[in-house]
């Protein structure tokens, strides 16, 4: 059996929780996201709230009306869901750069080897929500297991604010109790002709050869033929090369207070230096995020070669003081970019 360590984590609701993390008093209320918020427009998504009343993603908006008068609807602000999902993206390279995203709201993470220092993928999914939702100010999902397809399923078994580990020992008894329309590939026409064949769960699925299922179900059948025993061995794809590197820090209570902020910076610059120096790397980028009470944040970058922790700290400073608020800050962040690997100078013979 693999030993691979796989998070799959999802947010719960993301583009209309980002909508009620930045409006409270949409909290609590059924907010549905919709392009054309008039009668020919269609649901992008909704928040739990209005999920209640039967509403779901690609509904027409009058029929989501119809099923909730009260409803909220908001046209969605893609770009800025997309700076969100960046930011969350930063989080996760704190912990691994084995990383796949698959939306602005979900991604694979292959924890087998990190940068968390703990061989528990639980207790490193379960930081992953609490810093999400300290830093970001929303929840998330999350499935742990030994393949993408098993984590994947995992993470929406406990929505939302959920986590489900899946450990080989139990894959076996997991399996069997999901129905089948859970399984990778198997869309609603599928879902019919399964159930036409008397396959409702992955029980059933269990009992099919791999010759029958490839000749009723094509290159589908030879997938479901493996995943119903367990067995996923498609990697986390990495999106890209470590860029950046950097280490952000979130305080218990909103902040103002320089010489409190001053020596934390501190604390991150060294951190931040001595993993560059464990690593040979060395940026060309010093950027310095700060994140205020109301969730906005905002970044300010100098072009600086830097590796020295006094000279990392000595730019982040300079940032601060670019700042235009003095507004109380919850989280800080400094960040190297640019990275390449530290060019050693041999000495010649002379």
């Amino acid at each position: 059996m693999s030993t691979r360590k796989i998070i799959h984590i999802d947010m719960d609701a993301f583009y209309s929780s980002i909508e009620q993390r930045d409006n409270p008093s949409l909290k609590g209320k059924p907010v549905v996201i919709a392009r054309d918020t008039k009668e020919r427009g269609v649901v992008t998504t909704c928040s739990y709230e209005a999920r209640k009343y039967g509403i779901y993603s690609s509904m027409p908006t009058y029929m989501a009306r119809k099923l909730c008068p009260h409803a909220i609807f908001i046209p969605p602000r893609l770009d800025y869901y997309k700076k969100v999902s960046q930011e969350i993206m930063e989080i996760y390279r704190r912990y691994t750069d084995v990383i796949e995203p698959i939306a602005f709201d979900e991604a694979f993470l292959d924890v087998t080897t990190n940068y968390f220092g703990t061989p528990s993928a639980t207790i490193i999914a379960k930081d992953l929500q609490r810093t999400i939702y300290r830093e970001i100010g929303i929840t998330s999902s999350a499935g742990v297991s030994y393949n993408k397809f098993l984590s994947k399923i995992a993470s929406d078994v406990q929505k939302p604010c959920g986590l489900t580990v899946v450990p080989p020992d139990k894959a076996a008894e997991f399996i069997k109790e999901l129905p089948i329309s859970k399984f990778f590939g198997v869309g609603k026409v599928t879902e019919k002709k399964m159930n036409e064949l008397g396959i409702y769960t992955g029980e059933d699925l269990l009992k099919w050869s791999e010759a029958d299922l490839i000749r009723y179900f094509n290159k589908r059948g030879y997938l479901l033929y493996r995943n119903v025993r367990g067995q996923d061995d498609s990697p986390v794809v990495s999106e890209r090369k470590r860029k950046s590197m950097g280490k952000e820090f979130t305080f218990h209570e909103d902040v103002n207070d320089e010489e409190v902020i001053f020596l934390k910076l501190r604390e991150l610059t060294n951190i931040l230096s001595g993993n560059l120096n464990k690593q040979h790397l060395q940026g060309s980028v010093i950027k310095l995020k700060v994140r205020y009470g109301d969730f906005s944040s905002v970044t300010k970058q100098k072009s600086r070669n830097v590796r020295d922790p006094l000279e990392i700290y000595n730019v982040a400073i300079e940032l601060w003081d670019s700042l235009e608020s003095r507004d109380p800050i919850r989280n800080i962040g400094i960040y190297v970019s640019h990275l390449h690997e530290e060019v050693v100078e041999e000495e010649g013979f002379l």
